[in-house]
């Protein structure tokens, strides 16, 4: 099943194992059940610290499923075939359980192990989710860590009546006794926070790493292309520096194809995001990873982080970028999951033969539209101005297709929907100043970035679009604090151009600490 070349990569990977990791499967009739098999003898051969056997419990015709052991309970486990972009969960959970791989650094791991238990999950996945990877990752880690945290991935390919029953209309979706705790894309830290939330916080128990994480000459907020480059242009000029970022990466981990960085004719986002993460470890730069800056002193310098900790940095270079717009009408969260969405790439298949729209007239928009032509029935797009804002080769290939609707002139006013999933959406025409309802199955949200600086508004001065408002150097309306990037008033939000951003707010804040500025 595993061709040689991947066996022979995943017998360096698994070269770092330790202790004997053992594949649990359950006995099954189910036509799938040898395919299972063959993947998990494929991985065994891999390593000697990898072992393959049968539970006691028969599990008849239910889903081919199989739980991951080692000397104390791993809490991970799987129901169907891990392939596709989930068999990178599979080698990573196998490497997690022997405590090997990416772990979140202490503060991190102290606020999961405070997270009150029992806690049972299940997340549904699609294994062309590209999305859903992270989450089941996230959620694996989390259940390695925990003494009382289970987790099972689940391929709703294999549990139609259970996805009919639950009502679920997009992917990732973890689930909790029958009860939906999330549905769709999100990152390690706004996971985090929903289960703290949903589950509570264990307060009995305290934080054994520090709150007070010391002082720094340079201080990023901001894991994404602008934000690696100024740490790395600063930690070369010999000074100590901390990197802060919710998610490593930021909205590049979100990009797929990404042709016009000068030098490297094609890669991806997840790709480019590990050559980042892989450039900036090669340097002393100190990494706080999952986490949210609260505030800003602006005569201290001292940042507040959201889970209490605090740091001071004698410079801030400020990187955190944009993140996707949201239409902020009634109906909208009530429905996130249960057919609003913001992925086509990820939950278009569980809208097929339906009827869909998408909001938003730009190239995002208007690709997202013709990707969903092929699998819906129908697709309408909607944009607020008189004419659509994408490219004009776009725009003509959209009009050719036939399932394929524009309404231009239309201010989206609310998600309706029967408590279950959305059934319509209803616009203002703005042209004949009547309100209009369209029924539909689904609504595809595409209408651009916004600027991640709300936690400074207080601090630096912003422009009426939310911006971060710099100088020519990077410099900001507070001596000190720099800004970089996608949440600047920079023009051009290019990756090329945020790196150079990024390297140029760094060099700055250095040449401004040599002249004592």
């Amino acid at each position: 099943m595993l061709d040689t070349t991947i066996v022979e990569q995943l017998k360096s990977v698994f070269a770092q194992l330790t202790g004997t990791v053992e594949l649990v499967y359950h006995d099954t009739t189910h036509a799938d059940q040898a395919q299972l098999l063959e993947m998990l003898k494929d991985v065994e051969s891999t390593s000697s610290k990898i072992v393959v056997k049968s539970s006691d419990q028969s599990k008849s015709d239910r889903a081919p499923s199989f739980e991951i052991h080692t000397d104390k309970t791993s809490g991970i486990s799987f129901k169907g075939i891990p392939n596709g972009h989930e068999f990178s969960s599979l080698i990573i959970a196998i490497l997690n359980a022997d405590g090997k791989g990416k772990f979140p650094d202490e503060g991190i791991i102290d606020r999961v192990k405070k997270l009150k238990g029992p806690i049972r999950l299940k997340t549904y996945i699609s294994l062309t989710c590209e999305n859903c990877p992270d989450v089941v990752q996230a959620l694996n880690r989390m259940a390695v860590i925990h003494d009382d945290f289970q987790h099972e991935m689940v391929d709703g390919a294999y549990t139609q009546d259970e996805i009919e029953r639950l009502g679920i209309q997009g992917v990732p979706s973890v689930i909790c006794n029958d009860e939906l705790v999330h549905s769709g894309k999100i990152n390690f830290l706004d996971l985090m926070e929903k289960l703290e939330k949903y589950f509570g916080v264990d307060e009995s128990i305290e934080f054994l790493s520090p709150k007070d994480l010391g002082v720094f000459d340079v201080v990023v907020v901001g894991g994404g292309p602008a934000g690696v480059a100024a740490a790395i242009y600063s930690v070369r000029k010999g000074l100590s520096t901390v990197l802060i970022a919710e998610k490593f990466g930021g909205q590049v981990q979100d990009t797929k194809g990404i042709e016009n960085l000068i030098s490297v004719v094609y890669t991806e986002g997840p790709q480019l995001s590990a050559e980042l993460y892989k450039h900036l470890t090669a340097y002393p730069v100190k990494i706080l990873e999952h986490r949210r800056v609260s505030h800003i002193d602006k005569a201290s310098k001292e940042v507040h982080l959201q889970s209490g900790e605090k740091l001071v940095g004698k410079s801030i270079i400020i990187t955190t970028g944009a993140k996707w717009r949201e239409l902020n009408i009634p109906g909208e969260k009530d429905y996130m999951g249960l057919g609003v969405a913001y992925c086509p790439h990820c939950d278009g298949p569980f809208y097929k033969d339906k009827k869909v729209a998408v909001i938003g007239g730009g190239n995002s928009g208007v690709e997202a539209a013709i990707d969903l032509s092929g699998i819906v029935s129908e697709v309408t797009l909607f944009e607020y101005n008189d004419q659509l804002k994408a490219d004009k080769i776009l725009v003509d290939k959209l009009k050719l297709i036939p399932n394929a609707k524009i309404i231009t002139s239309a201010r989206t006013k609310t998600v309706i929907g029967d408590g279950k999933k959305v059934t319509a959406l209803e616009y203002e025409d703005l042209k004949s100043k009547t309100d209009q309802k369209l029924e539909l199955d689904g609504i595809f949200v595409q209408i651009g970035l916004l600027p991640n600086s709300g936690f400074v508004k207080e601090t630096v001065e912003l422009n009426k679009f939310g911006e971060i408002v710099v100088d020519s150097k990077g410099r900001t309306s507070v001596p000190g604090i720099y800004a970089a990037g996608d949440v600047t008033t920079t023009p051009f939000k290019q990756i090329i151009i945020a790196m150079g951003e990024g390297a140029k707010a760094a060099l700055t804040s250095f040449e401004d600490r040599m002249y004592g500025k």
